[in-house]
C-alpha cells in the first residue's frame, strides 16, 4: 500500500471508515465488521477512522476490539464534538474546553488504547470560539494522549483560526465525483495553502456511485440514507444518470464503478495546486473492503479524468448532502 502524509502524519494512500458497522446503514454485523478490521490491517489499509457517536460509543468499542494485539499497525483516528446520550439521542454540538477533555479520556477508554493518533473535532460548536476548543486540544497534545489533531466539516476561517492556536493535521470532509465542492469553497485551497492533510470521507457518495442502489427498495428499512435528500424523487433520477455516466466509464477500463470513484479520490492528491488526500471509504464487509484497496492499483491517466470530469463535472449532483445542512462548513 503507498502512503501519503497528512502534514507531518504518515498515513496509507486509502483508509477504513468504520461507522457504517455500528449505525446508519443498517444493521451491522459484528463478527463480520471486526474480520473486515482485520482483513484492513493484513491489506495495509491501517488508517482507521471512527468516532464517539457512532453507535453511540459501540464503534468505538468495536474498533478496539478488532486492532487488539495490532495496535502498533495502525494509525487510529476518532473525533469527538457531536454529543449524544448512550440510548442514541442527540444532544447537540459541545466544543466546551472540559467537555473535549472528558470525551478524549472516554474514548481511551472504549478503544483501549494510551494514546490517539488523530482526533478531530467532529464539528464546530459556534457557541464556543474554536480558539478554546483548540486550546484544550493542544493540552491533550502536551499531555500525550493524543498526537495529532484535526476538524472536520469547517470553513476555510475556522481553519485558519484554528491552526493559529495548533497545527492542523488533517481536515476531514465529505469529497467524491459528486461531492466536488472543496474544490469551490476554498477548503482545498486553504489546506494546501496551510501545509494541511485533507481526508475525505464517503468518497463513494455513500455507496451511491458503486451503482448498486437503483431506487430506496435496495436499502435497509432503517438506512438514514432515505432520508438524504439526494436519495429522494427527482434528485434520486438525476443522480442515477450521473452514476450510469461513471459505470460506463468503469466498464470501458475494466474496474468497478467503485474503484473508478476512488481512484479519481486518490488521483486529485497533489494535483493541481491540491493538498494530499486520502479517501477513507467506510465498509463493514470483507470483500467490499478487498474491492476498496484494489482501486490504489488503478492508474488513470490525463484522458480519464477528462471524461469523469465531463461525467461528473462540479455541481451536477442533486439534491442537499445531508437533510440538515446547518451543522456543516461552519
Amino acid at each position: 500500500m503507498q502512503t501519503r502524509k497528512l502534514r507531518d502524519l504518515t498515513v496509507p494512500a486509502q483508509g477504513l471508515g468504520c461507522m457504517g458497522m455500528s449505525e446508519f446503514y443498517g444493521t451491522g454485523d459484528q463478527a463480520e465488521a471486526e474480520r473486515t478490521i482485520q482483513r484492513a490491517l493484513d491489506l495495509g489499509v491501517t488508517f482507521l477512522d471512527t468516532a464517539d457517536m457512532y453507535g453511540p460509543f459501540t464503534n468505538e468499542q468495536l474498533v478496539g476490539k478488532a486492532i487488539a494485539g495490532r495496535r502498533d499497525e495502525v494509525v487510529l483516528a476518532t473525533k469527538f464534538g457531536n454529543e449524544r446520550t448512550p440510548d442514541g439521542g442527540m444532544v447537540g454540538i459541545n466544543g466546551k474546553p472540559d467537555y473535549v477533555r472528558q470525551a478524549c479520556d472516554a474514548s481511551l477508554q472504549r478503544l483501549g488504547v494510551d494514546v490517539i493518533d488523530l482526533y478531530y473535532q467532529h464539528r464546530v460548536d459556534t457557541t464556543v470560539p474554536v480558539e478554546d476548543t483548540w486550546g484544550a486540544l493542544h493540552e491533550l497534545v502536551d499531555a500525550g494522549k493524543v498526537r495529532h489533531v484535526g476538524i472536520s466539516e469547517a470553513a476555510p476561517d475556522t481553519i485558519r483560526r484554528a491552526h493559529a492556536v495548533h497545527p492542523v493535521t488533517a481536515l476531514q470532509t465529505e469529497y467524491s465525483l459528486w461531492t466536488r465542492d472543496p474544490e469551490d469553497d476554498g477548503v482545498l485551497a486553504t489546506c494546501a495553502e496551510l501545509g494541511i492533510g485533507f481526508v475525505a470521507y464517503s468518497p463513494i457518495g455513500r455507496g451511491f456511485l458503486s451503482g448498486q442502489i437503483r431506487s430506496l427498495d435496495d436499502l435497509a428499512p432503517d438506512d438514514f440514507r432515505r432520508h438524504n435528500p439526494r436519495f429522494q424523487g427527482a434528485a434520486f433520477e438525476q443522480n442515477l444518470r450521473l452514476v450510469d455516466r461513471v459505470r460506463q466509464l468503469a466498464e470501458a477500463k475494466a474496474v468497478t464503478a467503485t474503484q473508478l470513484a476512488l481512484a479519481w479520490v486518490m488521483a486529485q492528491s497533489d494535483r493541481d495546486g491540491n493538498p494530499a488526500i486520502v479517501p477513507i471509504p467506510g465498509t463493514k464487509r470483507v470483500s467490499y473492503l478487498e474491492e476498496n484497496a484494489a482501486a490504489t492499483d488503478v492508474e488513470l491517466t490525463e484522458d480519464d479524468l477528462r471524461a469523469l470530469d465531463e461525467a461528473a463535472p462540479r455541481g451536477a449532483t442533486a439534491g442537499d448532502r445531508y437533510p440538515d445542512m446547518s451543522t456543516v462548513h461552519r
